[in-house]
């Protein structure tokens, strides 16, 4: 494995990370190339070309401010969501923005963003081309970058992720080797991945941001519960997190079923977050961010002897099976559809719910393996191109399919037919036979058939 679990652990903003995050990182990283040449003062115009997917639904996913805010100098896991609409206003007040907040530019979204909803670049569907002009109107920078899900970004001349940092005792290159490696050396798989990233960032600050990612993720549940009214984009869905919430805390007497109603509660909070450009950690993506979440909170509330120590282990083993599928597959719902986001989601969640719970080796890729299996085929076909409709209430079930997978998989106790390496180049495969409007553009599903009310 080339990334770090904490590169794909990303804190940043909402509603999108593959639509939000990575423009926004992406603008904010051709800024900074201009920077590296004598140009930054000479550039006169900027031409933003937005491509496929991100063209499709990039109103909806917020990609035009988050080009804004990046091109500014602005970074999502840094920017104040409270802050956002004034940015934003101020770009529009002044009629144009300061690159990197030294050098401003006339900026309209009419003239200088350019939507190609109907063009793909050849690398992927989230594509993105950046262009600089002097005030004569000669190019003095171009450069294309991706968007590639879970706000990852690659610009055009490079082939993908890499971590700097000391050689990883453990390599592997897929759950097979992974099981290989950590049985030959006798150790749990968070064993394994936990030698792997301190070899790449000491022990020390892997725990410091493990800890820091949980904080973030649990803060966004608690925020969730709390909150209330209409989320942004104009389908009028109230929120229903905090109602639930209420609900729940003055429910009298035993309810067997109320862990799931719980679940629900806990997961659907973050995805009202996110659907508010609020705070919250790509896990493996802004639209499935809620799916791990929601599972730890039910393991630190309703499993009896959690404990700070097991939180960690879920997350070592959730963001070790998140990269296996970053690297072998996809997750980005431009390219494999939601199959690649909330299944991604719940195939982590369930590893890593099994790992807190001290289940074996196998047992967790089993349950990793399941997670993902009854998620194969998923579109990714979100209403008026907002992560609302069917985003908030999938990643609940998600969360609930996650603790089912772990369950299931803890009490086969023995071999099972398929392996977590089959049902990831089956789900790549499932993707790419995905007629491309079921993958992020609003033009097919629910997109289409439930949006004919609001119409």
């Amino acid at each position: 494995m080339h990334t770090s679990i904490l590169e794909l652990f990303k804190i940043g903003i909402g509603p999108s990370s593959s639509h939000t995050v990575g423009p926004m990182r992406a603008a904010r990283a051709f800024a900074l190339e201009l920077t590296r040449h004598p140009e930054l003062e000479r550039v006169a115009r900027l031409q933003v070309e937005i491509y496929s997917s991100l063209a499709a639904t990039g109103i909806g996913h917020g990609t035009d401010w988050a080009i804004k805010l990046g091109l500014a100098g602005h970074d999502p896991r840094s920017v104040d969501p409270a802050q956002v609409p004034q940015l934003l206003q101020d770009i529009r007040d002044r009629q144009s923005l300061s690159l990197l907040g030294e050098h401003a530019v006339p900026f309209f979204d009419e003239q200088n963003l350019i939507w190609r909803p109907a063009e793909t670049l050849p690398r992927h569907p989230n594509g993105l081309r950046f262009t600089a002009f002097d005030a004569s109107g000669e190019p003095l920078l171009a450069q294309v970058y991706y968007s590639i899900g879970g706000g990852f970004i690659q610009r055009d001349d490079e082939d993908g992720a890499t971590t700097s940092g000391s050689p990883a005792p453990y390599p592997y290159a897929d759950a097979a080797q992974l099981l290989e490696r950590a049985d030959g050396a006798g150790l749990s798989l968070w064993q394994l991945v936990e030698h792997n990233e301190s070899a790449l960032h000491g022990r020390e600050e892997l725990d410091r941001r493990l800890a820091e990612v949980w904080a973030a993720m649990s803060s966004c549940i608690d925020r969730g519960l709390q909150a209330e009214g209409t989320l942004p984009g104009g389908l009028g869905v109230k929120r229903r997190a905090g109602r639930l919430h209420a609900r729940l805390s003055a429910q009298v007497g035993f309810d067997p079923m109320s862990s799931m109603d719980w679940l629900n509660a806990y997961a659907m909070a973050v995805n009202e977050e996110n659907a508010s450009g609020g705070r919250v950690v790509t896990a493996p993506t802004n639209g499935a961010s809620g799916v791990l979440p929601a599972v730890l909170r039910y393991y630190e509330r309703f499993m009896p002897g959690a404990t700070p120590e097991n939180i960690r282990r879920f997350l070592l083993v959730a963001g070790a099976i998140g990269v296996l599928y970053l690297e072998n597959a996809s997750i980005s719902g431009a390219e494999v559809g939601c199959q690649g986001e909330v299944g991604v989601a719940c195939s982590m969640a369930a590893a890593g719910l099994a790992a807190a719970l001290g289940a074996s080796n196998e047992e967790i890729e089993h349950a990793a393996e399941i997670g993902m299996e009854h998620h194969l085929g998923m579109t990714c076909d979100p209403v008026r191109g907002l992560v609302q409709i069917p985003c908030i209430e999938r990643n609940a079930i998600g969360a609930v399919k996650a603790v089912n997978a772990c369950r299931m998989a803890m009490q086969e106790r023995g071999s099972h037919r398929v392996s977590l390496d089959e049902v990831m180049r089956t789900m790549l495969e499932t993707g790419r036979d995905m007629q491309s409007r079921y993958k992020e553009t609003s033009q097919a599903g629910l997109a289409v058939h439930a949006l004919k009310r609001w119409d």
